[in-house]
C-alpha cells in the first residue's frame, strides 16, 4: 500500500496550520490543564472531512495525552488508573459492540450539564471517587467518547476534583485520557477507517503535540495550585457552555 504525505482531503496549508494549532493546544492543556483537545477537534471539524474527524483526533490525543503522561509519569496517581483502566476496557468494549449513533443534543446537554455540576455544584460524596465510583466515570465517558469525541472536559471535571496539587491533576487526566483513546484505534480499524492514510499526518501532530506539552509543563511551574485551579474551573466551564449552546442550537431551541 503506498504511503502518501497527506490524504487528498487536507491540502498542505490546512495541514501546516494544524500542525501549529497542536502545539498552541496541547500547551493549553499541559499549563491550564484542559480545553486544548476540544479546541483542536473544533478547528479540525472546520477542515476535515467528517468521518475522518474522531478518528484522526482520537489518534492525535492518544500520542498528545501520552506524551504529557509520560513527562508527568512521576506526578501520576495510580491508585486512580487502576480503577480507571477496567472501566474503560468495558466501556469501549460496549460501545464497540452497540455501534449506536447517540443524538448530538443529548450527549451535548448531558456532559455540559455534568461538567457546570462537578466544577461549581456541591462536592460529590466521598464514595464517588473510591474505585466503584471511578469505574463507573470511566465507564461511561468511555463508552460515549467513540461516538462524540468530547468526554476529555467530563473525565476532567472529575478528576479535578480528587486532586489538590496541580501536577498531579495534569498528569492524572494525560493518563487517563491515554488509557481512553488508545481503544479508538482497534475499534475504527474494524469500522473500515484506513488509518495508513492519515499516519503521517497524525505523526506529524503527535510530535507537535509534544513539543506544546514541553512548553506548557514548563508554564505550569510557574502557576500556584490555586490560581490553576481557578483557570481550570473557568475553562471547563467555557466548555461546558459551548456544549449547552451547541445542544440548544441543534435541538431547535432558539426557534
Amino acid at each position: 500500500m503506498e504511503l502518501t504525505l497527506l490524504p487528498d482531503s487536507l491540502s498542505m496549508p490546512v495541514a501546516v496550520f494544524l500542525l501549529a494549532c497542536s502545539i498552541l493546544t496541547s500547551m493549553i492543556t499541559a499549563s491550564l490543564g484542559a480545553g486544548g483537545g476540544v479546541l483542536l477537534l473544533v478547528l479540525m471539524a472546520t477542515w476535515m472531512p467528517p468521518a475522518a474527524i474522531i478518528p484522526v483526533h482520537g489518534m492525535i490525543q492518544l500520542g498528545s495525552n501520552g506524551g504529557r503522561a509520560l513527562l508527568t509519569r512521576k506526578h501520576v496517581d495510580w491508585k486512580v488508573i487502576a480503577a480507571f483502566a477496567p472501566g474503560v476496557v468495558v466501556g469501549a468494549a460496549l460501545g464497540a459492540w452497540l455501534l449506536v449513533d447517540l443524538p448530538a443534543p443529548v450527549w451535548q446537554l448531558t456532559i455540559g450539564v455534568f461538567v457546570l455540576y462537578l466544577c461549581w455544584g456541591p462536592p460529590l460524596p466521598r464514595a464517588s471517587f473510591g474505585a466503584p465510583g471511578i469505574f463507573l466515570a470511566s465507564g461511561l465517558t468511555s463508552f460515549v467518547s467513540l461516538f462524540v469525541g468530547a468526554t476529555g472536559p467530563l473525565v476532567a471535571a472529575f478528576i479535578k476534583q480528587i486532586h489538590v496539587d496541580r501536577f498531579t491533576t495534569v498528569a492524572t487526566f494525560a493518563t487517563a485520557m491515554t488509557l481512553q483513546h488508545a481503544p479508538k484505534a482497534l475499534v475504527f480499524t474494524v469500522a473500515g477507517f484506513v488509518f495508513p492514510d492519515w499516519l503521517p499526518f497524525i505523526l506529524a501532530m503527535i510530535a507537535s503535540g509534544f513539543a506544546g506539552t514541553w512548553l506548557g509543563l514548563h508554564l505550569l511551574r510557574s502557576l500556584s495550585n490555586r490560581w490553576f485551579h481557578r483557570t481550570f474551573d473557568l475553562i471547563l466551564t467555557l466548555l461546558a457552555l459551548r456544549l449547552l449552546w451547541q445542544a440548544a442550537n441543534a435541538a431547535g431551541w432558539w426557534g
